[in-house]
């Protein structure tokens, strides 16, 4: 039985990854960026990088191809673009890379330490309303809410 950490590492050595201050410089350099940010919306809403656009894994597939309700066109007509995935820690943004480019897509990134980096790099992150969230703010709202009837059973 595999376990997330399992397909994590599976995925790595299909998939191309990047840091945050490396995402800034491309930024400065490029125009033509798709940020793709691959949270569910809630967490979007409350965090997200500038100029992102979201799309929750769960309809990724759908999202990048042609004739769905959840079709992106900017996605699906995408594919020769430079896309850049993000995620919260860069787990799921590597997953939804690999998925992507078994899909076609010739230039996907992750997010190297997602949307958790961009903030310790002290990047701006921006709320629903358009507001910057302040880095300390972004901090707690990016920690680790682990329940204890979440975590494994000891043996």
């Amino acid at each position: 039985m595999k376990h997330f950490t399992d397909l994590i590492a599976d995925a790595l050595p299909e998939v191309e990854e990047l840091f945050p201050w490396d995402l800034e410089e491309k930024l400065e350099q490029q125009s033509d960026l798709i940020l793709l940010d691959v949270r569910e919306p809630s967490e979007f809403d409350t965090l997200h990088i500038e100029g992102s656009m979201n799309v929750p894994r769960g309809v990724l597939e759908s999202a990048c191809d042609w004739d769905y309700d959840e079709t992106e066109p900017e996605l699906a007509g995408g594919r020769e673009r430079e896309i850049i995935v993000i995620c919260r820690s860069g787990n799921r943004s590597v997953l939804a890379a690999q998925t992507m480019q078994r899909m076609g897509f010739k230039n996907v990134t992750s997010l190297k330490t997602g949307i958790r980096g961009w903030n310790d790099f002290e990047q701006p992150l921006y709320n629903a309303k358009g507001n910057q969230v302040d880095i300390d703010d972004a901090d707690e709202i990016l920690a680790s809410k682990v329940r204890d009837d979440q975590r494994r059973p000891e043996a």
